[in-house]
């Protein structure tokens, strides 16, 4: 506030904040404000100012490039120290070799080698303990210990549900970055497909909740967070690829043909037969890098011009009497 009131600061109004979250605050200036020390094998301290030496578990090396810490305290009750420092990328293999990504809900990540990844969630029982909980939040009473407690039990299960998304992003990514020379994923908007399709009180959405569903399977297979971490530990090296009709073309013959999808995991050509794992056959489209041109010449719906399209519907034709 002191800031905003400054007519020589160019600060705005400080941003409303909610309660329980993105709680923190930052340490800046090392070796003058703070300092770091290892005590033992898991064990370090970090000086905070004004509170002394406070203990953290040492689960890495604090590098000498950090300059600033961040204090903060999750939703799951959990306090965090992370000390600010831009890591080394990893450095890349040399061998040449490219990789394509088709990312997905039933299979979190296919590779162009035949690999399927799966991102790890929430088990079978840790699910129908969270709808539990869900539906006691429900009927507790705004600001009772009651509902107090639950929360804190829901953030617990969602925190380990985050956890072990992030720890599957890194561990993929870096294994990526080392195998790979160059990493190709789609240009997908996954803003503007997890986007709400409840629509306004006028012009309300339909299929409301299969909608909520597929945004949370997207959601919770980490597709921006694995980008992300691939572009952060090997810059330079992933491309973004167009995903125009990369499922639905043949990695074989070069055949589109909708028609070649024939479930969510087969993909059989209509024009060679060639059959594969529909995202694995995706993930190879990818990895080619998506052609500019196809090699035949592609109408609005479909087909090479010359024999009858595929997938397109028949039209009763009027004779004049």
């Amino acid at each position: 506030m002191a800031a905003f009131f400054d007519p020589e600061n160019p600060a705005g109004r400080p941003s409303w904040r909610k309660a329980g979250r993105n709680e923190g605050f930052r340490i800046v200036g090392r070796e003058r404000q703070w300092d770091a020390r290892r005590v033992s094998r898991h064990v370090g301290e970090v000086w905070v100012p004004k509170a002394g030496w406070v203990r953290f578990r040492w689960s890495r090396a604090v590098l000498p490039g950090a300059r600033s810490y961040r204090v903060t305290l999750d939703r799951a009750g959990r306090w965090h120290v992370a000390f600010a420092v831009i890591p080394a990328s990893v450095p890349d293999p040399g061998n040449g070799q490219v990789v394509g990504i088709d990312r997905g809900v039933a299979i979190s990540a296919a590779l162009s080698t035949g690999d399927l990844l799966h991102c790890p969630g929430l088990t079978a029982r840790e699910r129908t303990r969270l709808r539990r909980l869900q539906h006691t939040l429900t009927r507790a009473q705004r600001g009772s210990n009651r509902r107090s407690r639950v929360r804190h039990a829901i953030a617990r299960l969602k925190a380990r549900e985050t956890d072990r998304r992030k720890d599957w992003a890194e561990k993929t990514s870096t294994d990526l970055a080392r195998r790979f020379d160059v990493i190709r994923v789609e240009d997908l908007k996954i803003k503007n497909m997890t986007r709400s399709a409840k629509g306004t009180r006028e012009n309300p959405g339909r299929n409301v909740r299969a909608k909520a569903g597929l945004n949370r399977g997207i959601l919770g297979s980490g597709w921006g967070l694995l980008v992300r971490r691939l572009e952060d530990k090997a810059p330079g090296r992933v491309e973004k690829i167009n995903p125009a009709f990369t499922s639905q073309r043949c990695s074989a013959c070069g055949r589109v043909d909708r028609g070649s999808r024939e479930s969510q995991a087969v993909f059989r050509c209509t024009a060679c037969g060639f059959a594969c794992h529909a995202d694995v056959n995706a993930a190879i489209n990818i990895a080619a890098g998506h052609p500019t041109h196809l090699p035949f010449p592609l109408h609005a719906r479909g087909g090479d011009g010359v024999t009858r399209p595929v997938n397109r519907e028949p039209h009763l034709l009027l004779r004049s009497a």
